[in-house]
């Protein structure tokens, strides 16, 4: 019962942080433009990678689309470490690493809402 109210509060907090970041790249907002723009995203491309991460931020909501939004959001996670390392940029890998940590042990503990 502990580790499902856990399961559930990392979740939020994995929600949270996927609407926020999504809403900043969907948005345009100037720092989200200055990081991706070095890695050849304009604004088109970004909103659609911030559209992508909300999605995937809903989805991860919900059992039956659990595994899939936590994919996705991964997937975004890891881009995104892939670009910092093609840039040899280790503080920002650094700095994205828990996120996808994050996914990953919320995948293992599975949705605290799914039935047995």
């Amino acid at each position: 019962m502990i580790l499902k109210i856990i399961n559930g509060i990392l979740i939020l907090v994995a929600v949270f942080m996927g609407f926020k970041q999504g809403y900043a790249m969907f948005s345009g907002k100037p720092e989200m433009m200055e990081m991706f723009g070095k890695w050849g995203f304009g604004k088109t491309g970004l909103m659609i990678n911030g559209a992508v991460t909300i999605l995937a931020a809903v989805l991860i909501l919900f059992p039956k689309t659990f595994v899939w939004g936590n994919f996705l959001m991964a997937a975004g996670i890891l881009l995104i470490i892939c670009f910092h390392l093609l840039h040899k940029d280790f503080k920002g890998v650094m700095v994205e690493l828990p996120f996808l940590l994050l996914n990953l042990l919320i995948i293992y503990l599975q949705h605290p809402l799914k039935s047995a």
